[in-house]
């Protein structure tokens, strides 16, 4: 479950975002992607619980899930 992502249309103009705070999802995976540990992001960030890393990087996991669908032998 994802209760720590959050979306309201008046808070970074509705992006995803941890537990209604301006800091993006987009943001945290950012962060992580370039190198930054988990603890040196939670001494940049120390609103920031270890959760909420987790959680970005699962609903980020989660919308770029590939799906795969065969094409059709009758087109």
């Amino acid at each position: 479950m994802l209760d720590r992502i959050t979306f309201d249309p008046k808070i970074m103009g509705g992006r995803a975002c941890i537990r209604g705070m301006r800091i993006t999802v987009a943001h945290v995976v950012n962060m992580v992607a370039n190198g930054m540990a988990a603890e040196e992001i939670l001494g940049d960030y120390p609103d920031l619980e270890p959760e909420d890393i987790r959680q970005a990087l699962k609903y980020a996991a989660f919308m770029t899930r590939d799906e795969v669908y065969p094409l059709s032998a009758t087109r």
